[in-house]
């Protein structure tokens, strides 16, 4: 290993890596500079550094599978069986590590499953373990193991190739193998072919767009009861709205049937203790560091930077409560000027509307999902981001499932951040991951997860929303560009 500082400093460079792979050949030269002798400011250009990028090919490589069980065993008596498999790798020491998982196939006994991809880098090779378990879904979380196998790809192909089946069988209570409970419930692998598939990256060098969109709640505060109902004076009940409820602003006195808890909320944004608060030091708040967190990485892969933006939720001026409003006071376009535009629009906002409500977020995923088929029409190679940035928890919840499940069949993929200490407990249904797709109202599935939902406050330490977002952001653009077979301009 070398002392660097016995070495000669030449220079220094710095780029952003959407720099380079955004590249048509991924190859970017950037100029070095080194720090002037007299002050510490870099000014000095000492040549020049041409930096490339390439991914391993083997990241390309991907099996696509289709499995199905048959003789799958009640876990209760009379209970339904909701099956889904999960498929893990297995490393050192014998842990476990999930890399996948097909939907859940409600009340079906021998069910057969979308196709799934395993890429070979996630596994190691052909010939590394794989434990495929087959779990009856639970709506807590606990989900019952209805039966396990463990095989490698290759074995997984010959089980595809002899058109024979594998048992399942259940893991003993002391870990021994050769007390395992071999079940009749059997495991088949209809498809298994192998191909080079392009990756996120490939699309994003090939030309294909990431555009950010924003959409900002203006809703009024929102209380939360042990009993959502609420009183006149009078002792008539008014309305009820689940465990949430929309308190008008102009509304007469009202009070809780039994007390409750108030979340900290949007509120006066003229009052420190609103989520909306401007504060004059410049510190921002939480809805201005999830747009800039989000923003500033999306906006890289964006050509014009010119971004949609919306607020929910107000009554603008001797006007009536809006669900979907141009955030940039216009009544004929949308769009700002890069992230900075975005957040003077929502100051300017700020100061021109009433806060109001409900909350509601199919208005707003509609609108989006109107500029991605439009889109898709003139053929456009985008890819559509909406950040949706909320205090409390959406009521027109059936809508919005509506609205998303539609959605899915489109280039949109939508995060909800929630922000304050509102229960966000019933907005993680809109999250597919924990493997049950979302169905609307007419009984159609969503083809695929579009929707990933933060609460912010998990993420102010450590992990970023962004990170946690582009965490999933892949899977779901390549979900999409391969269902409809669109392959990158390389």
């Amino acid at each position: 290993m070398l002392d660097l500082d016995e070495q000669q400093f030449l220079g220094e460079a710095t780029c952003a890596l959407s720099q380079i792979i955004t590249q048509p050949d991924k190859s970017l030269t950037i100029d070095l500079y080194t720090e002037d002798s007299v002050g510490s400011t870099l000014s000095k250009n000492c040549g020049k550094l041409m930096v490339h990028g390439e991914e391993c090919i083997s990241s390309k490589t991907a099996i696509e599978m289709v499995f199905r069980c048959s003789d799958l065993e009640y876990k209760y008596l009379f209970s339904r069986t909701d099956p889904f498999l999960l498929i893990s790798k297995v490393v050192e020491a014998g842990a476990q590590i999930p890399i996948c998982k097909t939907e859940v196939i409600r009340n079906d006994l021998n069910p057969i499953w979308k196709s799934v991809f395993v890429n070979i880098q996630q596994v190691g090779s052909k010939d590394s373990p794989l434990i495929i378990e087959c779990y009856n879904f639970n709506s807590n979380g606990k989900h019952d193991l209805m039966g396990k196998v463990q095989r490698s790809l290759v074995e997984l192909e010959n089980i595809h190739n002899n058109g024979q089946g594998e048992n399942l069988f259940l893991p003993s209570a002391d870990g021994q193998n050769h007390d395992n409970k071999v079940l009749k419930s059997q495991l088949f692998v209809e498809k298994f072919t192998e191909s080079v598939q392009y990756t996120f990256l490939d699309y994003l060098a090939g030309g294909f767009e990431l555009n950010f969109m924003v959409a900002v709640d203006f809703t009024e505060v929102q209380h939360k009861f042990t009993i959502a109902a609420l009183v006149e004076e009078s002792g008539c009940v008014l309305f009820t709205l689940r465990n949430h409820l929309w308190v008008p602003q102009n509304a007469n006195p009202l009070r809780p049937l039994l007390s409750g808890s108030t979340a900290a909320s949007n509120g006066n944004p003229r009052l420190p203790d609103s989520l909306h608060y401007i504060d004059p030091s410049g510190r921002p708040n939480a809805y201005q560091r999830a747009i800039v967190e989000v923003g500033e990485v999306l906006q890289l892969y964006d050509s014009d930077k010119r971004f949609p933006t919306w607020g929910f939720g107000a009554r603008p001026i001797d006007g009536p409560v809006c669900h979907c409003f141009n955030l940039n006071g216009s009544s004929h376009y949308c769009e700002v000027e890069g992230i900075q535009g975005i957040l003077m629009a929502y100051t300017s906002a700020l100061l021109n509307v009433s806060l109001a409500g409900p909350t509601l977020f199919g208005p707003v995923i509609s609108t989006a999902a109107l500029i991605a088929s439009q889109s898709v029409a003139n053929g456009g190679r985008k890819y559509f981001v909406l950040l949706i940035i909320t205090d409390g928890v959406v009521t027109d919840l059936q809508e919005t499932k509506d609205a998303i499940v539609k959605a899915s069949d489109l280039p949109l993929s939508i995060l909800i951040v929630g922000v304050g200490g509102a229960d966000f407990k019933e907005m993680e249904v809109l999250d597919a991951d924990k493997g049950e797709r979302l169905e609307s109202s007419y009984g159609r599935v969503a083809s695929r997860d579009i929707v990933q939902f933060i609460p912010f406050r998990e993420v102010q330490s450590g992990l970023s929303v962004v990170q946690a977002f582009l965490a999933e952001l892949p899977a779901q653009f390549l979900t999409y560009v391969r269902s409809r077979n669109i392959q990158p301009n390389l």
